[in-house]
């Protein structure tokens, strides 16, 4: 394989915030070009659709804006404004292409913050400083500052040695708008006194807890120890106050995505038993409550149905309950209204067929990736269930990334 320098006309964005392009050999998906611009690109050939990199702008669309050129910010040279409209047109574009259905996608819900929002972030630790886990390149990227994450994480990163993390090969933050904590975990092989010295380096930094997990293929999956100070710290959704840790999942955007529970909870509705799959810690099914007689989260995650079971117990909610359980054999929870909100993957063929076979006749699908869950609505509504809202939320700004909020009724 080799590289080219093409001249390319760029006519719309497509998913993962890249630019379409076409010349006598096909199509092109350009990294860095916006619609309506003229670029000259860097494209490597060989099977499949080429792919590139903008080296040049010649034609600047009025959309374009000075943005850091980072990993993590694939859509950060474009206007906030502008972004916000090509989110929803990647959400247009999978109901279109793949779901196969025509239907209104309404106006994409802003962030409340356009940056500094990430209340999460995880580096690798280099001999030379912390750098992005998310590369392009084969090399980790070094960095100073991160304009993404909460400015209580950035303290921390100013005041920290990389050096004096030794023999962590990355480190997780998690902070709170709430409280202004931050709590960290250490991630790399050995004995737990072998991190105490970059531990106290935390602590010293200003985190209030540190824990300990080993290397593993998925996240945290190889077991973690909290090794100095807190776990756990507390952080606003929406309606509720949730426990939050380094380990843990959540959110990474608490204020936008506090926007997107209320707006679950709302067309959800009200009614005798309302499920939650793929619960965790319940955030969504704590604003369900309020409004159903009960409600029940359905999780894998032991880790997070501790924490959820914690948050009512002080709370005082005394209509929601947890269960261990897959999504995909819930059916004897026999619920009205079932609210998803599905990893990456979006649903599989057994939970789309328990749903189909449940007696519920309202579903509330919060998804985080247009393309499956275009397949998955395309699939429930060839069945008999109507989409009757879809509107986009914008949790990562400045990347391509959009969240979807949708209600589909039978």
């Amino acid at each position: 394989m080799s590289d080219q320098v093409l001249t390319l006309e760029i006519e719309k964005l497509v998913a993962g915030g890249l630019g379409l392009a076409r010349d006598e050999s096909g199509v092109v998906l350009v990294r860095g070009a916006l619609p309506n611009e003229r670029v000259l690109a860097r494209v490597r050939s060989g099977k499949g659709v080429r792919q590139g990199v903008v080296t040049e702008i010649l034609r600047r669309s009025p959309e374009r804006v000075d943005g850091p050129d980072l990993p993590t910010a694939d859509l950060a040279h474009a206007s906030y404004a502008a972004q916000l409209e090509y989110k929803r047109g990647f959400v247009e574009e999978a109901l279109s292409r793949i779901a196969k259905l025509r239907h209104t996608v309404a106006p994409t819900v802003a962030s409340p913050q356009e940056w500094a929002y990430r209340n999460t972030a995880q580096y690798l630790v280099t001999p030379q400083g912390l750098a992005y886990r998310e590369r392009r390149g084969s090399e980790p990227l070094v960095f100073g500052q991160d304009p993404l994450v909460m400015p209580e994480i950035q303290a921390i990163l100013d005041r920290i040695d990389p050096e004096r993390l030794d023999p962590a090969t990355e480190v997780a933050f998690r902070a709170s708008a709430l409280t202004g904590e931050v709590v960290a975990a250490l991630i790399g092989a050995g004995e737990p006194r072998q991190f105490l010295r970059a531990s106290d380096h935390l602590m010293d930094a200003g985190v209030v807890g540190v824990s300990l997990a080993q290397p593993a293929g998925k996240r945290f999956s190889a077991g973690v120890r909290l090794i100095a100070g807190e776990g756990e710290i507390r952080e606003q959704f929406g309606n509720v106050q949730v426990s939050v840790s380094a380990v843990g999942f959540a959110q990474v955007n608490p204020a936008a995505a506090g926007l997107a529970y209320v707006h679950a909870a709302e067309l959800a509705g009200k009614g005798d038993h309302a499920a939650d799959l793929y619960g965790g810690a319940g955030a969504i099914a704590r604003h369900l409550a309020p409004n159903f007689r009960r409600v029940t989260v359905l999780d894998t995650s032991g880790e997070a149905l501790a924490r959820g079971r914690q948050d009512v117990a002080e709370s005082g909610e005394k209509n929601v309950t947890y269960r261990h359980g897959d999504a995909a054999r819930f059916s004897e929870l026999g619920a009205d209204v079932i609210v998803v909100d599905p990893p990456r993957a979006g649903l599989d063929e057994g939970a789309r067929q328990h749903i189909q076979h449940s007696t519920a006749d309202r579903l509330v699908y919060i998804s985080c990736d247009p393309a499956t869950w275009a397949r998955d609505v395309g699939d429930l509504v060839r069945h008999g269930w109507k989409l009757t809202e879809v509107t986009p939320h914008d949790f990562y700004p400045q990347t391509s990334h959009v969240e979807i909020v949708s209600v589909l009724n039978r």
